[in-house]
């Protein structure tokens, strides 16, 4: 494998996490659109149920569930990708050492 690939899943880690950070923080935009349109609803429903007088607990429970499940989709995808980047150095040593070892000394 080529430090090319290894950059490229650096690249990606780097994106995660800010999406990471960014749901942590309460952002929208690294949501995708599911969670984007469940968002939107809850946030409509509350404002309704606001308007009307009445609790808005379910709506607010439905927001912070939805931004936990974002939550977790990127931390399972931050670390998919940090494995396949270990595995990809790995595999690079490995063809390093047995390049190495076939070596003419």
């Amino acid at each position: 494998m080529s430090n090319a690939d290894i950059r490229r899943l650096d690249r990606e880690i780097q994106a995660t996490t800010k999406k990471l950070e960014a749901v942590r923080r309460g952002e929208l935009w690294p949501l995708n659109g599911r969670e984007r349109r469940a968002m939107a609803r809850a946030v409509t429903s509350g404002a309704y149920r606001t308007l009307r007088g009445r609790s808005t607990g379910r709506a607010e429970q439905q927001i912070e569930s939805t931004g936990s499940a974002a939550e977790m989709r990127l931390t399972a995808e931050l670390n998919a990708l940090h494995g396949e980047r270990q595995r990809l150095i790995t595999e690079a040593a490995r063809e390093k050492a047995a390049k190495k070892s076939s070596g003419w000394w």
